[in-house]
């Protein structure tokens, strides 16, 4: 897929966000840094993209830790400043590890210092484009989206993948109105008609339309049954954690659902199991979805961080 020569997409696979690297001239900008434990081969990646160009900014389009985790390694290497979204301020500035779901999650961000912050309605000059900022809520609910009308390029960050969208978190600590929130934001993408989306997980993708249709019914099912989504969180959030570890003892899973806020309150809350119930319950799903296999006392994951 032809994307201006101005913009550099680094594809990343789980656990961190894509990063993409927008140039102009001598100095580039960077939107998403990807997983903390990813740091070093954040660095490492976007110094070899950027060639002799410096970094003089990075901007991230959410504040969960797979979007902002390499976000202090780089300003360290690079001295960039950093911009976040107007949502976070505090967040960020109080390091929140709860407000920002690293505590909850089981996940973890190192500290960074930010400069500023990016509100919906401005227009960012990134790569020789003008990308107009938007408010994106449902996944996160102080998400941006950035879309550049005239090359009619859209960066969704977690709003819009080719195969549907991040977890709707809202709706798993009682913040009603996450869902609507998501098919607004929806709405939003289908009617910027961007042609090329740049997501932040997988590759950029045309054929818009066919998303959207995978992303609405997507959303219709965790509208028509709440414990679904109930069920897709956790089993994302425990493959998140299994991958960062790279396997688990089998008799370590229940003390590790029961050390993870939202694997264990999820579970007993939303979906009425209790500990054992859900380590048994998880497992059975992911070996059926081959998403996990069992070795030799070791829940491993089937795919590569």
């Amino acid at each position: 897929m032809k994307l201006p020569s101005t913009l550099h997409v680094i594809e990343r696979g789980w656990l961190s966000s894509n990063n993409i690297l927008l140039f102009d001239g001598n100095e580039a900008t960077l939107i998403d840094s990807g997983y903390g434990g990813h740091a070093a081969q954040t660095v490492e990646l976007v110094k070899s993209a950027l060639a002799e160009r410096h970094l003089a900014r990075i901007i991230n389009t959410h504040g969960h830790s797979d979007h902002i985790g390499g976000n202090a390694a780089l300003q360290r290497a690079c001295g960039c400043a950093i911009l976040i979204p107007a949502g976070i301020e505090q967040h960020i500035q109080d390091w929140n590890e709860d407000a920002l779901l690293l505590a909850p999650a089981g996940q973890r961000a190192d500290r960074f210092r930010h400069d500023g912050v990016v509100h919906a309605g401005e227009t960012l000059r990134m790569g020789g484009l003008d990308w107009h900022v938007y408010a994106a809520p449902g996944h996160d609910r102080d998400a941006l989206i950035f879309h550049c009308p005239d090359a009619k390029l859209l960066i969704s960050g977690d709003a819009l993948w080719e195969n549907g969208f991040g977890v709707v978190f809202g709706e798993l600590f009682g913040q009603p109105g996450a869902l609507r929130e998501t098919r607004a934001t929806l709405d939003l993408i289908a009617g910027l008609k961007p042609d090329t989306v740049i997501p932040g997980h997988g590759r950029p993708f045309g054929d818009v339309g066919a998303a959207l249709d995978r992303a609405y019914q997507r959303l219709a099912a965790f509208e028509a049954e709440p414990e679904r989504l109930a069920k897709n969180a956790v089993k994302a959030c425990f493959i998140f954690n299994l991958l960062e570890r790279q396997g688990l003892p089998r008799a370590e899973l229940e003390s590790h659902l029961a050390a993870v806020p939202i694997l264990r309150d999820v579970g007993a809350r939303l979906l009425g199991m209790d500990v054992p119930a859900l380590a048994a319950w998880l497992v059975s799903e992911l070996k059926r979805g081959c998403a996990l296999e069992e070795r030799d006392g070791m829940l491993l994951p089937t795919m590569a961080a």
